[in-house]
């Protein structure tokens, strides 16, 4: 059984240098070493996206929930590097497959759910499923560099 691992907004917050209003992940949860891990979100109306995406109508943009995702998946990365307060970046190379499947609204709880497709070295590749309730919001392949800390 693998040592499955939690990471909080403080750990969240020494990994990488995402800060308000672009930290998209509020925890990242069953940190599988750098096989898998599940980020935690929830959707609040006071995000500031919502003033005009949509005025009466507010919708998280997808592709907010695809970096949401992507900063799971640094998260993933990081707690298995041990790679807290060492300046951490990490750069989108390509998104693709995206498929938005549901509305993301505020009051939701998204589930980013990643997976690690290619990994090592400085280019490393994700899936990943964002969900709400067990509903599929979206999902996409992504592709980032690794800027690891020499």
């Amino acid at each position: 059984m693998p040592d499955l691992k939690t990471a909080d907004i403080d750990l969240i917050q020494r990994i990488i240098p995402h800060r308000y209003p672009f930290l998209l992940v509020d925890r990242v949860r069953d940190i599988d070493g750098q096989k898998s891990a599940t980020g935690i979100k929830n959707v609040t109306f006071n995000e500031p996206h919502f003033q005009g995406h949509f005025p009466g109508a507010p919708i998280m943009p997808g592709v907010t929930i695809v970096e949401a995702m992507a900063q799971t998946a640094a998260v993933m990365v990081g707690v298995d590097l041990d790679l807290a307060d060492k300046n951490f970046l990490v750069y989108f190379m390509g998104i693709e497959s995206a498929k938005f499947r549901r509305k993301v609204v505020p009051g939701d709880v998204l589930h980013l759910h990643v997976t690690t497709r290619r990994g090592g070295g400085k280019v490393w590749k994700f899936s990943g499923r964002a969900e709400v309730e067990g509903e599929l919001a979206c999902e996409a392949e992504f592709t980032a560099m690794m800027d690891l800390p020499k």
